[in-house]
C-alpha cells in the first residue's frame, strides 16, 4: 500500500524500499504469512505514538472492581446487624461489591442453618440496591456470599470527607 492506502501491487523488496524512501516514509511489513508478503508505507514512530494513545485511553475508561468485606456472627445483636448493615448499603452505593462472611465458632459450625438465615435477610434487606452474586456456600468455619451492585446508570463519584464537612 502506499503513503496515502492506495494499493500499489506486487513488487520487489528493493523497489518497495525506494518508494518508502523517495516518500520519506517506513516499510512495514503487516501481513508476513500472506504469499507475497504484504507491507505497507507509513511514518512507524506516528504509529506507534497513535496505537500507545489508545491503548491509554482504554485503560483509563477500564472502572476498577472493589471488594469491600464484612463479617458477621450467627448470634448478631439487632443494633450491631443494622450497623453492618448500613456498611453494606453504603459500600453498594458507591459501586463496590461486598463479601459478606460469618464466622462460626464451637458449637456454631453444626448449626449452618442460622448463617443461611442471616445472609437472606441482609439479601432481601439490601435487594433494592444490589443482587447476589456468589450464593453463601460453607467453607469451614465461615460462610461467604457476595452481593454486587445494580448496574446503574453511572457509578457515583466518590466525594472527599473533608469536602463534605463545611
Amino acid at each position: 500500500m502506499g503513503a496515502e492506502g492506495e494499493q500499489i501491487g506486487i513488487v520487489s523488496i528493493g523497489e518497495a524500499m525506494r518508494l518508502a524512501q523517495e516518500a520519506d516514509l517506513d516499510l512495514v511489513e503487516v501481513a508476513p504469512t500472506a504469499r507475497p508478503p504484504v507491507c505497507k508505507l507509513m511514518d512507524y514512530g506516528k504509529f506507534k505514538y497513535e496505537s500507545d494513545q489508545k491503548r491509554r485511553e482504554a485503560r483509563k475508561n477500564q472502572v476498577q472492581t472493589v471488594i469491600k468485606e464484612m463479617k458477621l456472627r450467627p448470634k448478631i445483636d439487632p443494633h450491631d446487624y443494622e450497623t453492618k448493615k448500613g456498611h453494606v448499603v453504603r459500600f453498594l452505593k458507591a459501586g463496590d461489591k461486598v463479601k459478606i462472611t460469618i464466622m462460626f465458632r464451637g458449637r456454631e459450625q453444626s448449626r449452618p442453618e442460622l448463617g443461611i438465615r442471616l445472609l437472606q435477610r441482609l439479601s432481601t434487606d439490601v435487594a433494592d440496591l444490589g443482587y447476589v452474586e456468589a450464593q453463601p456456600k460453607q467453607d469451614g468455619r465461615n460462610m461467604t456470599m457476595v452481593m454486587a451492585p445494580h448496574k446503574g446508570p453511572a457509578k457515583p463519584q466518590r466525594v472527599p470527607e473533608s469536602a463534605t464537612q463545611g
